[in-house]
């Protein structure tokens, strides 16, 4: 059933009369967002290579003294292309081709940043807990042959490229990490962001591959703004968000390998009811915009895995949803991309809602950083003791 429900918006559009679409859309979504006109070049390349694109305007109040601050961003989402067991050049070849159109796509919409899922170049191989073929997907982050692609389009395109990757790391002994790797519009390597955060549930068996990240809460200084990458399940973290804030993000790409659940049973690992909630709360408490970007389709692999939730051995790990939106710092939202259709989503933000949200609402004002420091500095030590008050009578 997660496979046929194509599409979230289009049911709104089809089963709720017209007089009342408009107002379910505000409350859903906060205002509406007006859409982007897409060039015709583009909407051509989309139906020759079958893949979704739609964009939507995302404003700021206008001021005096201060210029609009524009900034096209784009998520893009994708199937992959060949069967788990064909080779893996093949595999990898096939994906880098197929994205290729849907780049040229993008930036015959002006795109300025762009950042795909996590892992997009290969399938989510990690709930097999097998090494062999896996690991062959693992490059270098400056000179892979991935790199090597993005960097081209990131240079013929005068585009901010976000590439999570499998990391080799042949600096400390060919170490594995989960990466999102970041190119500037020159085609130039920037650096890296490791994930923070692995999940232990369900079929995601990550930490078998790579442990928690080494490089913190890095933010990159674009020619189009500041980014940071909160790769996949990091977004279950609100501390995660917040120090991206803190250091001066305002564009957080959260790229993920997410399962739907719609037919499964409850004992499921099924975040799909959170993943419209988490980054567009971050979004409000840290007065930045988010974009989450999710993969789509099922993965059958080889041979056969268990999990942890007490499912009996399967091939494949579910059914990755897509559903790919972004997030403003006001708390309202575009629409998604599809749930079972590769697609890019093109939106036009103006960053000065970021400052116009923290000038409204006060959050950093009225934050108490040097409180919860003390509270966390406390809660970590082994003799730690909870501040509960408990009755005595």
């Amino acid at each position: 059933m997660a496979a046929e429900f194509e599409h979230f918006d289009k049911f709104l559009d089809d089963h709720i009369p017209e007089k009342e679409l408009k107002v379910v859309k505000k409350l859903l979504y906060g205002r509406e967002h007006p859409p982007l006109a897409i060039p015709e070049k583009a909407e051509q390349l989309a139906q020759k290579h079958n893949f979704e694109i739609k964009g939507f305007q995302i404003s700021a109040a206008p001021e005096e003294l201060t210029p609009p601050r524009i900034v096209r961003v784009c998520v893009l989402q994708n199937s992959i292309v060949l069967e788990t067991s064909a080779p893996v050049a093949a595999q990898r070849a096939a994906i880098h081709e197929k994205i290729t159109h849907m780049i040229d796509a993008a930036a015959l919409c002006g795109v300025n940043v762009l950042c795909f899922q996590e892992a997009w170049y290969m399938p989510y191989a990690f709930c097999t807990r097998e090494k062999k073929p896996w690991c062959e997907f693992a490059e270098c982050p400056e000179t892979g042959p991935t790199a090597q692609l993005i960097q081209e389009l990131a240079r013929k395109y005068d585009m901010v490229i976000v590439n999570p990757i499998i990391e080799r790391d042949h600096v400390h002994g060919d170490r594995l990490w989960n990466t999102a790797v970041v190119f500037s519009n020159t085609g130039n390597y920037l650096g890296k962001s490791r994930k923070n955060h692995m999940p232990r549930a369900g079929n995601f068996n990550e930490s078998t591959y790579f442990m928690e990240g080494d490089t913190g809460h890095v933010v990159f200084q674009t020619k189009y703004g500041r980014i940071a990458v909160n790769i996949c399940y990091g977004r279950h973290h609100p501390q995660n968000w917040m120090m991206f804030g803190l250091n001066g993000a305002e564009i957080v790409f959260n790229p993920a390998a997410t399962l739907g659940g719609l037919g499964e049973p409850e004992s499921s690992f099924n975040s799909e009811p959170l993943w419209g909630i988490e980054a567009r709360s971050a979004a409000v408490a840290n007065s930045y915009f988010t974009c989450p970007i999710n993969r789509v389709g099922t993965e059958i692999f080889p041979n056969e895995f268990t999990s942890g939730d007490g499912r009996p051995g399967h091939k494949d790990l579910g059914y990755f949803y897509g559903s790919s939106y972004v997030a403003a710092p006001d708390g309202s939202r575009t629409p998604s991309l599809s749930r079972t259709r590769d697609g890019i989503l093109i939106s036009e933000i103006d960053l000065n809602l970021c400052r116009q949200m923290k000038d409204r609402w006060g959050f950093r004002m009225t934050q108490r950083l040097e409180m919860y420091s003390a509270s966390l500095s406390a809660a970590i030590q082994p003799d730690y003791q909870p501040p509960i008050i408990r009755d005595t009578c």
